[in-house]
């Protein structure tokens, strides 16, 4: 469902492994276009998206991928459990998503959720450092812990504004304008403004800007670790080039003043001053790291880094956003994802399968200990 920006080769990849797939879009020519673009147009069949089409067409024992924005995923859901079909989509789970995630558990259902970039593939390498740390800490063990997970896409080529929009102008200044909740000083901290707790960030001999995004202190459970373990630091961010707070000074004195109507209208303006064209190249960038310090004295420190720049032929927010997500359909296939809904895969083990199989399939990443 939805040929936007983040459709990439995870599509392609499906195409070898389920016996028949159907792209769905605004028109059918334009997912005809796509399709021809990506070379399986022999191998998949293009749909407009139209009230009732795609009810009409479901199946029991489908799977219904979404790639459409996630305010349309409730609905999208219903859909699929009137169907008896399962759903899969990249974004964050909301309340509505949960209430329908019993339902779906009830009828042998999958949904899975949060299988793309970030949420995605930030939380395989959350889940591997944990698991790693607490098997050298030791999860019985009193200990302090740092955990820092900052993903941004970014233009591969910097420009002045050290941004270039690939997605909904708007929704990158509402996504600025939503406090942020994180840990720091072992205390929990909210930022009424973002961009105000943003810090440097050195990745190898690079200098980035990062700064704390959404609500950070809920996937401290969601990581399983331990409840002994003291949070010093725990956030989850956005990345941004160096540079970046002091150019957009201009625009976070717009957000400030909390105007909609003048927000919508620097949205459209910032996107047409500096938007993604075919000549530009994206970047993408993943950093997570955990330190434990045990209260024995052991330390533990590990990382993992993507930093993929885009093709000619795909970008890199497409491929690391749909490679995950195609692999995670693949599993419902398989079934080997449970009924009911699924944040990606929720185990340690289950992630480190993941990591294997996402690198066997040509993303790229590195891990470091120590």
């Amino acid at each position: 469902m939805g040929a936007g920006l983040s459709t990439g080769s995870g599509l392609t990849a499906l195409t070898a492994h389920a016996d028949r797939v159907r792209l769905w879009h605004r028109t059918a020519d334009r997912a005809a276009e796509v399709l021809d673009r990506l070379g399986i147009a022999d191998r998949a069949e293009p749909r407009a998206h139209t009230p009732g089409a795609l009810a009409a067409e479901l199946t029991p024992g489908d799977v219904v991928v979404s790639m459409l924005p996630a305010s349309e995923h409730p609905a999208l859901l219903a859909t699929c459990l009137a169907g008896r079909a399962h759903f899969a989509c990249s974004s964050y789970v909301t309340g509505e998503l949960l209430a329908q995630g019993e339902a779906a558990r009830a009828a042998g259902l999958t949904v899975l959720t949060e299988a793309g970039l970030d949420p995605g593939i930030d939380h395989l390498f959350a889940h591997s450092l944990v698991s790693r740390a607490r098997a050298e800490i030791g999860a019985e063990n009193r200990a302090d812990y740092a955990l820092t997970s900052y993903c941004g896409g970014l233009p591969a080529v910097p420009n002045s504004f050290r941004y270039r929009f690939s997605w909904a102008p708007l929704g990158v200044l509402n996504a600025l304008r939503s406090p942020a909740r994180h840990i720091e000083g072992g205390a929990e901290k909210v930022t009424a403004h973002p961009w105000e707790a943003t810090r440097e960030l050195a990745l190898g001999a690079e200098v980035f800007e990062a700064y704390p995004n959404r609500d950070s202190v809920p996937f401290i459970a969601q990581y399983d670790l331990p409840p002994g373990w003291h949070a010093d630091t725990f956030v989850r961010g956005t990345l941004r080039l160096d540079g970046w707070q002091h150019a957009w000074a201009p625009v976070f004195a717009e957000l400030k003043k909390g105007d909609d109507a003048r927000i919508a209208e620097l949205a459209g303006e910032l996107a047409r001053t500096y938007p993604t064209t075919r000549a530009d190249r994206d970047r993408v960038v993943l950093s997570v790291s955990l330190t434990v310090r045990g209260a024995n004295g052991r330390t533990w420190s590990g990382s993992y880094l993507l930093d993929r720049v885009g093709t000619a032929e795909e970008s890199a927010m497409a491929h690391t956003v749909s490679r995950p997500l195609a692999l995670g359909v693949r599993h419902i296939l398989d079934s080997s994802l449970p009924p009911g809904l699924s944040r990606g895969p929720e185990t340690a083990v289950r992630a480190e399968e993941w990591l294997n199989e996402l690198a066997e399939e040509g993303l790229e990443f590195t891990m470091r200990v120590g």
